[in-house]
């Protein structure tokens, strides 16, 4: 009876320390990011997504197909939090916790923000949920970007989200709503 409890024990302690390895996020190939804009109100922008290394593959087109909604990194939804009413890419806004898709072309990607909040990235099935849909603009790096890598760029009285990845950058401005 003693050796069935102490098995017990032991497969409890096993299970429960696995579990714990594996809501480290930083050991994951795909590690957390975050990316923030602070507005010339003080009031901020954060995005959280974890961040896919290229690894010697061909990203867009490939990894990545062109004319389907991507996850915008790995793992988890990517996040878009505000506490201002913004504006991005033209679409109005208002503050609070959205998810970020993208639709990558070769000329022009669409980025969707998402009121579907705590997602697992895909397959992607949100549609009702969408709050916007804006064209981002394209352009290409001076040199291939291994990390998956969302940025916020000071424009203005907003910033630029900017996604950079493989030999690509795709752009959107972002300013607060008055």
């Amino acid at each position: 009876m003693q050796t069935r409890i102490a098995f017990v024990c032991s497969l409890v302690i096993t299970v429960a320390s696995l579990a714990g390895a594996q809501t480290d996020k930083s050991k994951r190939p795909s590690p957390p990011a975050s990316a923030e804009c602070k507005l010339p109100d003080g009031k901020m922008i954060k995005t959280d997504y974890s961040s896919p290394r290229m690894k010697g593959r061909k990203i867009y087109g490939d990894l990545v197909p062109f004319g389907q909604v991507w996850r915008t990194g790995a793992n988890e939804a990517t996040t878009f939090v505000t506490d201002a009413n913004v504006s991005v890419g033209g679409k109005s806004i208002p503050a609070g916790s959205y998810t970020l898709f993208t639709v990558p072309n070769q000329d022009k990607w669409t980025l969707i923000v998402n009121k579907k909040n705590a997602e697992w990235g895909i397959p992607y099935k949100y549609e009702a949920d969408e709050l916007a849909r804006v064209d981002m603009k394209v352009s290409k790096l001076p040199s291939p970007m291994e990390n998956f890598t969302i940025s916020y760029a000071p424009s203005g009285n907003g910033c630029t989200l900017e996604l950079d990845w493989e030999t690509t950058r795709a752009t959107v401005g972002i300013s607060e709503a008055k």
